[in-house]
């Protein structure tokens, strides 16, 4: 399909943020928009990640758009096959496959001071006057760099880049990580007849998942039944905003949730040696909380072994751990998390000071509202910075910005613009919000927090009500503003 030489707005990336953002120009009445997916299919993570076990750790009815609610799905936690299934059917239900430009990969985009001359990989140049970043923030694996790993014989590969038609059965796989992939997979490759060892540098705080099939009476009242979504959706929401109590630092509720973590450790795992191991040592909610029933009775079972420290090497072909313990495989699996505050798009978008946006988040990510920067005019950026959460489905942030991005591009005049000083604040308050909390003082080390900065630069630090006001206030300042203005205080 061919691509336009012109266009009002230009979106990067087909998973969850882009669809949504599709969506929402819908919406207002706006077709003038493509939607550019450097791979040959749409579902951003939910396409890379095609490990055994995958599933989503948010309930699938509140993983799903809003927009877009879903009576058909077959588990409480969707498996990733599913999402994916339910992507392109979104698609195709909103009309979003005619905009879709797949295998087209920004390679480079500057503001011109008339719009942004965008250049794709087809080799492509295309004008538009809005640029729409919904690349997500789990693409590029993070791949630690192991020692002496030339000389081992196996495959090493990362979790998200699993290989076709890998047969794992018979064959020694080790683990490396404790994270929400690496508890997921660990199982999952023990049930299909691996033999499988987890290096673990840091145990997790985990909770019971209580996953089950949906019952034919819930399908068919989903299916039929006015409000039964809604209504499901609601609950689960209401949930979920309960829970950033307990994730934030909130004494009662940490206390609460790390007795039924420790409830959850002591049901399933008797040898007190092999509990000590799995006992994390920080606070509650400092790393991301884990939901899994499998991975605990897998290890006590010894059908899962544990190697309590990192794997640290390969000498002579066999895994050396931190501990010095020696292990052998036949594979090794990366379950080492992604790349999440260094994201490749932004050192090819540079803005109107000439500075790309990788040099203006030298320090971490800032943006007005998560999604609007300084020097970068009519650009948003969706589930970006401080847009991902921690105790509820962030899929509700993104529909949230796709929104306001929405209205914004419906502006005549000028182009859009945010100051530095609108900036500034918007980090100030963030900080604010951070203080105190887990992810900065629990002891541990996280994702959410930009290694150069030690700011907390990828979780939002609060409610997601919190979220949606942050954004109204962002409309309230623009509506205020003449539109041949274009410049916001927000």
């Amino acid at each position: 399909m061919s691509i336009p030489s012109s266009v009002r707005t230009v979106i990067v990336g087909a998973g969850f943020a882009g669809i949504a953002a599709g969506i929402a120009l819908k919406r207002a009445g706006d077709d003038d928009f493509v939607i550019l997916e450097r791979a040959d299919s749409a579902g951003g993570t939910w396409r890379d990640n095609r490990y055994p076990g995958v599933a989503c750790d948010v309930p699938a009815h509140l993983y799903a758009l809003e927009s877009h609610p879903w009576p058909e799905w077959s588990r409480t936690f969707a498996p990733g096959g599913e999402i994916r299934t339910y992507l392109d059917h979104v698609i195709d239900d909103a009309g979003l496959r005619a905009h879709i430009r797949f295998s087209h990969e920004l390679t480079d985009a500057r503001w011109d001071g008339d719009g942004w001359a965008i250049t794709v990989s087809a080799p492509v140049e295309i004008r538009s006057e809005h640029l729409v970043i919904a690349c997500g923030r789990l693409t590029e694996p993070r791949v630690p760099q192991l020692p002496g790993v030339e000389t081992f014989d196996g495959p090493v590969f990362h979790s998200a880049r699993w290989p076709d038609g890998f047969d794992v059965a018979g064959k020694r796989i080790a683990v490396v990580g404790t994270g929400a992939s690496a508890i997921q997979l660990a199982p999952a490759l023990a049930g299909l007849g691996a033999a499988v060892t987890v290096f673990q540098r840091t145990p997790a705080w985990i909770m019971p998942r209580g996953d089950r099939e949906h019952t034919h009476a819930e399908l068919t009242a989903w299916r039929g039944t006015a409000g039964a979504l809604t209504d499901t959706r609601a609950e689960l929401y209401a949930e979920g905003e309960a829970r950033f109590a307990s994730r934030s630092g909130d004494t009662a509720a940490a206390e609460a949730a790390s007795r039924s973590a420790l409830a959850h450790l002591h049901a399933h795992v008797a040898d007190p040696h092999l509990r000590a191991a799995l006992t994390p040592d920080y606070a509650f909610g400092c790393k991301r909380v884990l939901l899994s029933d499998e991975f605990y009775p897998a290890i006590a079972a010894g059908i899962v072994g544990l190697e309590p420290s990192a794997l640290a090497a390969v000498d002579d072909g066999e895994l050396v751990a931190a501990s010095g313990s020696r292990h052998s495989a036949d594979a090794v699996v990366l379950a080492t998390g992604f790349r999440a505050t260094r994201q490749p798009y932004a050192s090819r978008i540079t803005g109107e000071h000439g500075s790309t946006l990788d040099e203006h988040w030298s320090g971490g990510f800032t943006a007005v509202a998560s999604t609007l920067v300084h020097g970068f005019p009519n650009l948003s950026v969706l589930g970006g910075p401080n847009a991902t959460l921690g105790h509820n489905s962030a899929v509700l942030l993104i529909e949230a910005q796709a929104a306001l991005m929405a209205e914004l591009v419906s502006r005549d005049g000028a182009p859009i613009r945010v100051s530095a000083a609108a900036e500034n604040e918007a980090v100030r308050e963030v900080d604010a919000l951070a203080a105190g909390t887990p992810w900065l003082t629990g002891g541990c080390r996280n994702w959410y927090v930009d290694e150069r900065s030690g700011r907390l630069t990828l979780i939002w630090p609060s409610t997601v009500s919190a979220f949606r006001e942050r954004l109204d206030r962002v409309r309230t300042a623009f509506s205020a503003v003449p539109a041949q203005s274009g410049t916001s205080p927000a």
